[in-house]
Order: C-alpha cells, then structure tokens, then sequence
C-alpha cells in the first residue's frame, strides 16, 4: 500500500450565519475524501471558530489523486442547520512546501440555503511512512424518508450524476472519433518537474518530513491567432497541404487511415527511419603507443557519414554510450563500420574494427524495449580476432519515435563526418522549462532612530531595494525627527530557486550626485511569506546594519516592512495580446487543462540562404516553439535548405486564449571554434503564432505557414514552415465554461497592477528567462527569447501606429456602413426600401417589446448566413493588416534604430519634426472633442446666459409636451421628422446644430 496520503488542517472559519436562534452557532467541520470522513471538535456560541485540527487521509491510488474530489461542510450542533460547505479537486493538491492557508467561500447546498462567510484550509500532499492515517468515523445510516436529504445522499446523487454526465460526454465523443484508431501508449505529455523544495523538512506539529510527490499528469491546449481576412500577395498566403503523415494522409482536417499507421503517439509527423549505433564501451584493448598506453576512441562509418566518439587519455577500458543516427535516406552503403583508434598526432592508429550488414540489422518499434548492447571481438586487418579487445555496442533501424532520437548525434544534423563536440551538443533536440515567476511587494512604510553622518543638517532620506538587477527607490523624505514615513509599495520580478536577496538600503541625498548609507536590510527571498489572496502578511521591524565604523551608538536605527511574494498573479513575460499562459504563480490555484495541443513541425521548403559557406551560400536552420512554461527546440539540420524535422511536441491547455508561437532560427555556433561560440547572434528567419481558440476540436491541420521577417530594406518571405497541428478536448462543457471566467487571476482585479507597472516587470521577467535559459545546454539565446516573446512590442514604430490606426477604422467600418445606409434612408434614394423602414418604424414604435428580440433575431440569422463563408484556414501573419507592404524606407529604418538612437543628428532633426507633425494632429483632434464636451457643460452653467435661458426654457416646455403627449405618439413623429423626404430639408444646418455650436468652450482661456 502507498504511503502517500492527503493532509487537511481545518484553520478556522468566519462570519458564518447564525443558525441557533441566538444570534450565534455551535458549529462542527466534516471531511469527506473516498469513503473516509472525519469531524472536528464542535466549537460552541463562536460565529468565527478556531481549530487548528489536522486530519490525515489514506490514498489508495497514488497516480489518480487528481480525481479525487475533497467535500468539506459545516454544520451547526449535530448537523441540525447547514452552514455551507466548500468543494476542492485533486489538482489543487500541492506537496507540503508549496502550501499555504487558504480562505474559501463557502457554498449553499441548494437554491434556497443561506449561507454566509468562508473556512480557512491548508490541503497538502505528503509521502512518509512514520504519518499514520487517522481513524475515520464509522458510516451512519440516514433515516428512510427524511424530510430534508442528508448530506451523504446529496453527494452520492451529485456524484451519479456526474457519472452520467461523464459517460454521455465520453459516448459523443467515441462517436465523433470513431473512424479513429487510439494508439495503445500513453500520449506523449510533457510533466511540470517537482521543486528541489519538496524534498526540505516542514515544520508540523509532529516534524514530520514528507517525500516528493509524483509527478501529475494533465492534458494539454494551444490557440490560433485570428486575424480579419485581407488580400495579401499569393507567395505570402498560407496554402493547405495534403501530406501522409504517421496516422495517415491528411485530407481537409480529417485522416484517412494508412494500411500501416505508425505505432506510438507520432501520428502527427512523417515518419522518417534512422540507423541507430550504440557504442557502449570497451575492454581488454591492446596498447599501441610506444609508452604502452592507449588514447582510444571510436569511430562508426556508413559511406560517406561518418561519427566520431570522444577519446580517453591513457586507458584500455574506455566507456562512451554515444548514440549516432544515421538517416535511412542518405545511406549510401549497406556496411556498417565501426573502428576503435588510437588518438595521435601524426595519425590514428586501428586498434581493431566491426562490420555490420544493415540487411540483417533488427528493426525496432516502440514501445518495444530499448535493444540490449551485445559484446564484440574487435578484429584486426587480417581477420583475426585474437588480443584485440572487446567493444560493447548495439545497432538497430528505428523511427523518431525511438527514445535515443533526443540525445543521438545526427548525421543530418552535423554533417558528414561529425563527433561528440560542443557543435553537436548545439544541434540536439531538448525540451526547457521556464523558471516559476513571482511577484514580490516590498511595502516601505517608516524608518526610525535614524543616525545621519553629519549632525548639523537635516537628513533628505530614500530607501533604495534592489533584487539583483533589479533596483527601485522611494521618495526623498526630509525629517527633522530623524523618522522618516513612506508607506510605498515596490515590485520585483523574482525566480525559483531564489538565488538572489532582497538588499534594502537608506540612503541619505547629501548632494546632488552624492548619497550616503545609513545602514542596510537583507532578507533571504526564501523567507519571505507567499500569498494567494489579497490578505496582508504583517508588518515587521528590521534593525539596519552598518557598513562604516563611525556609528558607535548602542541603539539601532530600524525599518518597517512588509514584505511578500504574490503567488495570486500570472507574471506577464508576453505581451498580453498573445500570451501563451494565463494561470497564477501558485499551483494551488491551477485549474485542470481542458485539452491537448499536439505540434507536428515538419519540414521547411524554399529556404534562402543565411550565411555563406565556400563559394555558395546555406542555412543551419533549428525550430523553436514556446507554449506555456515548456519550450521546444528541434535538432539544428546544417547545410540543408530545405531541411526535414518531423518531430512532434505536447502541450497542455489550460485556456483557449492562448497562443502558441513556433519560430526559426539560423544556428550560428555550427563551424565556428569553441572560444567564439556563444559571440555570434542567431539570426531570425520568421515566425508562426497560433491561437488555440481558432482551432476545431480533433481536426489536423496542416498547412505551409509563409516565414516574413521585416528587414530594413522591406518585407522579406525567407521560406515556408510546413505545420501540423491538432487540438482535442475530452469535455466540451468545460471548455465552453472557461469563456465565462476572467482571462486573468483574481488578483489582477481585487488589486490591479497599473501599466507602466506591468510593462516594468514584463521587461524584468523576459531578462530573468532569458538568464536561466541562456545557461542550459544547448542554451537559448538572448535573442531567440526577445523574439519569442516581442520584448520590443512596446518601442515607437510609424509603421505599427499606422497599422493600429487602420485597425481601429476597420473596427467602426460596420457603423460607418450602417450611417451611410440610415442617410440613403433619409434621403429616400429607394423609394420602396425607405417604405419599407417607415412600416418597421411604425411597428416597433407600436410594440416597443419587439425591439430587443428583432435585434436578436437579426444577429442570430447573421450569424447562420456568416457560417457558410467561416475561415477554412487558420490566420496567420498579415503583410496587409501590418501595413508592411506600404511602409517607406525611412520608417524602417527608424523602427530597426537602437534605443537610444544611433543616427546623427540630421536624421534624429527629421523625424522629430515628423513627429512634431503628427503630434500636432492629433492634438488638435483631441482639442476639438475637449470642446464639444464643454458645449454641452455650457448648457446649464450659465456661461452664456442667453443661451442657458433659451435652453431651460426649452427643458420646460419639452417636459410639458411629454407628459401631455403619447410618447409612441412622439417617437413616431420624431422618425418620421428624420426620413422625411428631401424636398422638406435645407441645405443649411438645422436649429438645434447652429445652437450648440454658438455654445462656449474655454479655448479662449487657453494661452
């Protein structure tokens, strides 16, 4: 039996309802998990009791913990009166060290229960055997007709209830797929790795020390960008393709399954056959040097291709476990070779070599077993395998489905002859995990006892707190009291595992550019409360610490903090508008994914070339795909313009809304030596954004999405990255409901971050990813993270303003249209159509009750007639919608100029009167709208007295001739005022326009 069980600390409730008569409550907490259920103590005449109790419960399968469901009610004096209850799922289980209280709402049972207040829980995971379950209390048998269900009853119906729903839900779904055939494994489902903090020791009452968990196991999403369909350049558009994929061809989003499908889950990609050589290692070699040692190292052969292994220095027993693959495509021979040699500098000796005739080579198919490495004589020239040594290895034919794919060594990936350097550790394919983000609020209230160096004058004081990089202040203050009072709020951007601290120093502004410390805090991050909520942590002293010796007094000066790390916040390192995740720091706070996002990035066609390589140019192109906290990076395919991957990623979906972004890069560490590695950009070639909330349910799709970089010189088209795509959910309603809740977490609204905030910390965030990716290995660079995520959104562009300028119109096209239809109306230029209006007119005005319906109506039948002309093809990057096709030179080079700018001063003079231009404009514009708001101001504030007058005047009368007069009498008149024919307008404006325009602004009061 597993000794994972489920710990609840029942904390305490608040502002519950009474229910006993007096004004109070006698109430009592019952645990249901399974079938076990445990009560705590009943806390008498308290309308916010306290427990403190913990209750352990049993977990017979660890690996279906996320279906578990946690029932929690409370009750008053022997379950006389419910007083709410709380409902918590298995995902929101977290280990020990990652909980924390938590304040829930409490919940009626039915629509006609009155409940009020919340109960504060601590729910928590934990694996040690020295925690014993506690005893639950026996079943009690409910009456046989009670008046009013028990609780029991009530959840064993919710719960046949959901099992019928589940089963209606599973059966639509086999019958919407039933034509598909499930692979026999498991979905190839990236896990969120366990903290290195779960392994520390908490501090319970007992000192019990929990184990990690295990790992928990979800389903993935991803999301399309949409986008306004617009005419754009044939070479520029996105073309659907047909390809035979694993599971089949690809005919219009639906598979038609293969003879043969490809076993395992790389349904989604062409399957591609690899010769696979394991050299394990090696015993007993014979030495070759004249010292009697031996620098062995191996090296496998296949025609033209060619792997070389490390060698070892002064050993006979070398051990290596490489892994090389060669593509079955590009063998030029039916021999493999192997050969162990002895490193020399004039030439490498042959300590002895294998063959292998690849026609008798095994092929394998998972999930079959990894091939076990077999012992081989090495044999010499002439044939005799005596005192040559023994070399362990194995050899098999394989797909990209094979476990060893990630870590082989690629012929397609290095070239012709490649070894396991670091150029081939660039080229492998790796999966990296983003760093979990927090906000930290340091709230700088006061500092007291403060002992400035130079006692004659004032101390002018900020507090300056800095977490690594990242360094904010508060106001000066100036004091006579030697107490200085702030109460400011700063925000920080920080990563697990927390390396940095927060440093806090008070300064003192002697001069200009001259401070002065007058002591300083610092808090280990890791000691720092974590919140869910908006609760505030509480306030505490921290005594300053002294840098100099002058400071002899045998007080302390002292700080007041509050200090906090947000785990209620999703940390934005996107730009909002295609943020690829949505959910808050803390874990406890996820909600279960609604689906799965499965990523097929196939092939690349029509490449151009990046660099040049001899006498003709080439491309060492690699994939990069960000969803999420997960990251993708394909092998790096050298020398290829129109490389092949086929390799296929999972993700998890936790909202439709977001957007999944596929990217390529030119490698540019392939054929430079190791001391410049790591100086050389990686260039961009373009890249893809996908949102899931564009994407059909269980349909594939597979298109060639054209690359567009801008280059100072225009748009560019760099090649066409060749995607599949699938998006499936196993529960519609689920996925429907989420378009009912907030985008963001609750904290972004219960206490708003302001925006120069968030793009504060968006910066702040991107420069903390891009650190801890750019140290793994093969590391992500600077400027594939800045890319990924459009860090530089935010600078000036003439051409981005242009394209959100005509964005905006295209918005209030539909108005336009409908205004420039009502003034043909009125100017009656179809006779029989403005009739037509009048009798709608006159009926709406007649039943008034028919107005919302009819509008209704007419959008529910727009709707229908949209359907037959709904995008078959998913959006994707729009030359048109970017004004990129139309953009001047000029502009691009002021877009593509550093920050701050790097032109002289000629240039620098004609864009700021460009801008000054355009200023002007909009200044003007704005101006002008200030003004027709002050006209009607004017109305009512007797600035113009005639004009007051005339207009209560007018209000007097206006309110005797509605009370008087029928409205729908008054409406009827007042349209058909409007429609009247041309031959009773004017071509001067009306009364009513001359008068507010004669109306006052206080344009003349500006200088």
């Amino acid at each position: 039996m597993s000794d994972l069980k489920i710990g609840v600390e029942v904390i305490g409730a608040r502002n519950l309802m009474a229910k006993d008569g007096q004004g109070s409550s006698n109430a009592f907490v019952e645990l249901h998990l399974e079938n076990q259920r445990f009560n705590t103590t009943v806390k008498e005449k308290d309308l916010n009791p306290v427990w403190n109790e913990t209750f352990y419960f049993s977990v017979n399968d660890p690996e279906n913990i996320r279906a578990l469901v946690l029932d929690v009610y409370l009750y008053n004096n022997n379950k006389d009166s419910f007083l709410g209850k709380v409902k918590i799922n298995g995902t929101s289980i977290v280990p020990y060290p990652d909980s924390v209280v938590q304040y829930y709402p409490l919940e009626k049972r039915g629509v006609f229960s009155h409940v009020t207040g919340e109960i504060g829980l601590k729910v928590f995971q934990i694996n040690d055997p020295s925690i014993k379950s506690s005893i639950p209390l026996p079943a009690i048998e409910s009456p046989p007709l009670p008046v009013a269900t028990s609780a029991s009853s009530i959840r064993s119906t919710a719960t046949s209830v959901q099992d019928t729903t589940r089963h209606v839900f599973s059966y639509l779904s086999a019958a919407f797929t039933s034509n598909k055939k499930e692979p026999k494994e498991s979905k190839h489902t990236f896990h969120h790795l366990p903290n290195k903090t779960e392994s520390q020791q908490p501090q319970t009452q007992s000192q019990q020390k929990p184990q990690s968990q295990p790992q928990l196991q979800s389903y993935p999403q991803a999301n399309m960008f949409s986008g306004p369909s617009s005419y754009q350049f044939a070479d520029f558009s996105l073309k659907e393709t047909n390809p035979i994929l694993g599971a089949g061809r690809i005919v219009g989003g639906r598979v038609i399954r293969s003879d043969k499908p490809i076993t395992g889950t790389y349904d989604l990609v062409e399957p591609m056959h690899f010769l696979y050589a394991r050299v394990v290692k090696a015993h007993n070699l014979p030495n070759k040097d004249l010292t009697g040692g031996l620098d062995p190292f191996v090296e496998v052969r296949v025609g033209n291709y060619k792997g070389i292994t490390r060698h070892y220095e002064k050993t006979s027993d070398p051990e290596w476990n490489e892994v090389f693959a060669f593509s079955k495509e590009n063998l030029q021979s039916s021999v493999l070779e192997v050969r162990v040699k002895d490193k020399d500098t004039v030439k490498d000796d042959c300590v002895g070599f294998l063959r292998f005739d690849l026609n008798e080579v095994p092929t394998r198919v998972p999930p079959d077993s990894p091939l076990a490495p077999e012992w081989y004589r090495l044999q010499n020239k002439k044939g005799e395998k005596k005192k040559q040594g023994e070399l362990m290895m194995a050899v098999w034919m394989g797909t990209q489905a094979d476990e060893a794919f990630p870590n082989a060594i690629h012929s397609d990936a290095v070239g012709n002859s490649f070894e396991n350097s670091s150029a081939a550790a660039q080229c492998r394919s790796k999966v990296y995990v983003s760093p979990r983000l927090w906000y930290v609020r340091v709230n700088v209230i006061e500092a007291q006892d403060l002992v400035p160096h130079e006692k004659s004058r004032l101390p002018n004081v900020y507090v300056k707190a800095q977490i690594g990089n990242q360094v904010l202040k508060t106001r000066n203050v100036q004091t006579s009291t030697m107490s200085a009072i702030w109460n400011e709020d700063l925000m920080f951007v920080a990563a697990e595992p927390f390396d940095d601290h927060l440093i806090l120093h008070v300064e003192d502004l002697v001069g200009s550019n001259k401070d002065e410390t007058l002591g300083k805090v610092i808090l280990p991050l890791s000691t720092v409360d974590r919140l869910l909520d908006d609760r505030m942590v509480p306030t505490r002293w921290y005594n300053l610490s002294y840098e100099s010796e002058h400071v002899k007094d045998k007080f302390a000066s002292r700080l007041h903090l509050r200090v906090s790390l947000e785990g209620g916040y999703h940390v934005l390192d996107e730009s909002t508008h295609y943020s690829s995740d949505l959910r808050p720091t803390a874990k406890q706070l996820w909600k279960p994914s609604v689906g799965i996002l499965e990523l097929g990035i196939l092939n690349i066609n029509g490449l151009l070339p990046m660099k040049q390589r001899g006498d003709r140019g080439t491309s060492d192109t690699y994939c990069v795909a960000k969803y999420g906290h997960k990251w993708v990076r394909t092998r790096s395919i050298i020398d290829n313009l129109n490389p092949k991957y086929n390799e296929q990623y999972t993700w998890e979906v936790f909202d439709t809304a977001t957007v999944l972004t596929v990217a390529v890069f030119d490698n540019s560490s392939i054929g430079v030596s190791e001391t410049e590695n790591g100086h050389e950009k990686d260039k961009k070639i373009g890249k893809v954004r996908i949102r899931v909330s564009t994407l059909e349910t269980g349909r594939v799709y597979t298109h060639s999405y054209p690359l567009l970089v801008l280059h100072p010189s225009g748009v560019k088209k760099m090649g066409e990255l060749h995607l599949a795509i699938r998006f499936t959910s196993p529960s519609v309603v689920n996925m429907m409901s989420i378009y009912t809740k907030p985008l963001l977490p609750k904290m972004h609204y219960v206490r708003p971050l302001s925006v120069t905030q968030l793009d504060t910390l968006r910066v702040q965030a991107v420069k903390i990813v891009a650190a801890r990716l750019g140290r793994a290995e093969p590391p992500l660079k600077k400027e594939v993270i800045e890319y990924m995520t459009d860090a530089n959104s935010h600078l000036w562009s003439m051409r981005r303003s242009k394209a959100n300028f005509y964005r905006l119109i295209s918005v209030f096209n539909g108005l336009f249209a409908v205004a420039k239809w009502f003034g043909e109306i009125c100017l009656w230029k179809n006779p029989i159509t403005t009739s037509l209006v009048h009798v709608l007119y006159i009926m709406l005005v007649c039943f008034p009750e028919l107005i919302f319906p009819t509008a209704f109506l007419y959008m529910f039948m727009i709707g229908i007639w949209n359907y037959r002309y709904r995008p078959k093809y998913p959006p994707h990057m729009d030359t048109r919608i970017s004004c990129a096709d139309m953009v001047v030179p000029d502009e691009l080079d002021e877009e593509f100029d550093t920050f701050p700018t790097s032109r002289n001063a000629e240039f620098v003079r004609f864009r700021y009167d460009r801008l000054r231009s355009i200023a002007g404009r909009i200044q003007t514009v704005v101006g002008d709208i200030a003004s027709q708001g002050e006209r009607v101001q004017a109305l009512l504030s007797w600035r113009d007295p005639r004009a007051t007058v005339m207009f209560i005047a007018f209000c007097l009368v206006s309110a005797i001739v509605f009370y008087t007069t029928p409205f729908q009498l008054l409406a009827a008149f007042a349209g058909f005022y409007v429609m009247r024919h041309p031959r009773f307008r004017h071509k001067l404006p009306s009364a009513p326009i001359n008068f507010f325009r004669r109306l006052p602004a206080r344009t003349d009061s500006m200088l």
